[in-house]
């Protein structure tokens, strides 16, 4: 356990999108608590308080504000899910050390949500993931799905990458650390749900051109690497921060976490400002379904920032030694250069798509 005195405070936060919340999204909550009583999600009060103070209900409600309150309903079930899972079986656990048996748990599972009317395992955590695509199947297009089961798929990937990297005391470089990040954190399956939450599917050609690909992945790397910069006091307390853009920048760089944090946040900076140039390029001649969705990636960035802010997952005492420090909002962007950051596999996100 490391003192939080010792850790960085946050430098203003720098996002222009302005907030918003989903009407019912109290409603919401309370349905989704009760969703996880009946799972449950957790083997005891300290693991329920924990799960329950994720407030994934709130966490969805930012980013898909204005979807029809069913759908949205189940995209912050899943939510739910994936923090108990994290925790579970990913950062902690017997498992959390161990990459051969997460996969082995992985694969199973992942078969599981693409035929969750198959009673597979006894497994509460693949039974509530089932019960998850189940209602998924029942409100969304087999699209949607789809896209939905690849994007979790990439995820338990990258999870084990992670798992790897721990067990053999690797530290990765940004390059690897980076590439590593964009599925690791969940961001994906987490955006994959908006088409789902707001019912409306984005035509496949324009989901899958170069520019809407490159904004989804932006989207998905501001939002992680904001998690990593928030939940840096948390992970210091925790003892636990083997793998953390603080700690490799810190590490590779020879910089101090105070000098990663500010170089960190420059960095996300730097690729939100080209979220939104690009965004606006594309606008114009999107469908009505791919301007809904590149809303939504916008609110996405935004919710995941005012939800961490106050979260008891990275603010309680008890988990975190300390509460997060309000930072404000910067007028600008701290690293307002507009080249391509130097980090093979992301560089074609200013070089090769329009805008």
């Amino acid at each position: 356990m490391t003192s939080t005195a010792t850790t960085p405070e946050l430098p203003p936060v720098y996002c222009p999108v302005e907030p918003a919340v989903h009407p019912r999204a109290d409603a919401i909550e309370r349905r989704a608590v009760e969703w996880v009583d009946r799972m449950p999600l957790y083997r005891d009060d300290r693991e329920r308080r924990r799960v329950i103070g994720t407030n994934s209900a709130e966490f969805y409600a930012r980013f898909a504000p204005f979807g029809p309150e069913h759908n949205v309903q189940m995209a912050a079930h899943w939510v739910y899910w994936g923090f108990a899972f994290d925790d579970a079986r990913c950062d902690s656990g017997p498992l959390s050390a161990r990459p051969d048996l997460f996969l082995a748990m992985a694969g199973p599972l992942q078969r599981a949500l693409e035929a969750p009317y198959e009673n597979l395992t006894e497994d509460p955590l693949v039974a509530a993931l089932q019960d998850i695509g189940r209602s998924f199947h029942e409100c969304a297009t087999p699209v949607q799905v789809r896209r939905f089961c690849d994007a979790h798929r990439a995820w338990l990937f990258a999870v084990a990458w992670q798992i790897v990297n721990r067990v053999r005391g690797h530290m990765p470089d940004l390059a690897e650390y980076t590439a590593m990040r964009l599925h690791s954190a969940g961001g994906a399956p987490t955006l994959a749900m908006l088409e789902i939450a707001t019912a409306a599917e984005v035509p496949a050609r324009e989901m899958d051109s170069p520019a809407v690909r490159a904004l989804t992945e932006m989207a998905v790397l501001v939002a992680s690497w904001d998690n990593d910069l928030h939940s840096y006091r948390k992970e210091c307390w925790e003892g636990h921060t083997d793998q953390n853009l603080v700690t490799v920048l810190a590490h590779h760089e020879g910089w101090t976490a105070e000098e990663a944090m500010v170089r960190g946040v420059g960095m996300r900076d730097r690729v939100l400002a080209r979220f939104l140039r690009l965004r606006e390029d594309v606008r114009p001649k999107a469908s009505q379904e791919l301007r809904q969705y590149l809303q939504c990636l916008g609110h996405a960035i935004r919710g995941n920032i005012d939800w961490a802010l106050k979260v008891p997952r990275y603010n309680a005492v008890e988990v975190a030694g300390a509460p997060l420090q309000d930072p404000g909002w910067a007028d600008g962007p701290s690293d307002a250069s507009t080249d391509p950051l130097p980090i093979p596999g992301i560089a074609w996100w200013w070089d090769r798509v329009a805008g």
